[in-house]
């Protein structure tokens, strides 16, 4: 079914739209969660409750991308049970490690402007990537968006683990001086 059609059942407020959503992006949201938490009880949660959060969500709103939609609510999902849960054990710290590594290049946002100075940070990150090569833009997302670890990314793209951690630290160098540049104190 295509996204359209999921999101007409959702705007008819037919239950149909949670099964549907589930056929076509259950694996999808699954994965995201499970790199974030590796844990399958929680992984499935969190997609239980992306599917809950969507028919809350639609109407009113009506996504653009329903799978970038649906990702970033499983994403958003699966960090605040990981926060909550904080276990360097049960999440083999992949989470930790690729947040700080981000830390380095990323000032911290618990000021009393937070909602407008995350919402910049946003456009900005967004705008850099931008800059990038496709490669250099993918292998970037796919550590910090979708937390996978650089062995992953090096199978993905049939490139050497050196070579992907090369990659990302010369990104988030060009990150931190990108942001640097456009006034964000680090």
């Amino acid at each position: 079914m295509e996204d359209t059609e999921i999101l007409d059942l959702y705007w008819k407020r037919d239950e149909r739209a949670i099964a549907e959503t589930q056929n076509a992006y259950g694996s999808y949201c699954h994965s995201i969660a499970w790199r974030i938490l590796y844990d399958r009880e929680d992984a499935d949660e969190c997609v239980n409750d992306t599917w809950l959060r969507a028919w809350n969500a639609i109407p009113p709103g009506r996504p653009g991308r329903l799978a970038l939609f649906l990702g970033t609510i499983t994403r958003n999902l699966s960090i605040d049970r990981w926060k909550r849960r904080k276990s360097m054990k049960r999440g083999k710290g992949e989470m930790s490690v690729s947040l700080d590594e981000l830390a380095e290049c990323i000032p911290d946002t618990k000021s009393t402007e937070d909602a407008v100075a995350a919402a910049e940070l946003e456009r900005l990150i967004n705008s850099f990537l931008h800059t990038l090569s496709e490669k250099d833009c993918n292998i970037f997302l796919r550590r910090y968006w979708y937390v996978e670890e650089c062995g992953a990314i090096a199978g993905r793209y049939s490139m050497n683990l050196n070579t992907v951690k090369t990659s990302l630290f010369r990104t988030r160098a060009r990150l931190r001086s990108y942001l640097e540049k456009e006034g964000i104190v680090i």
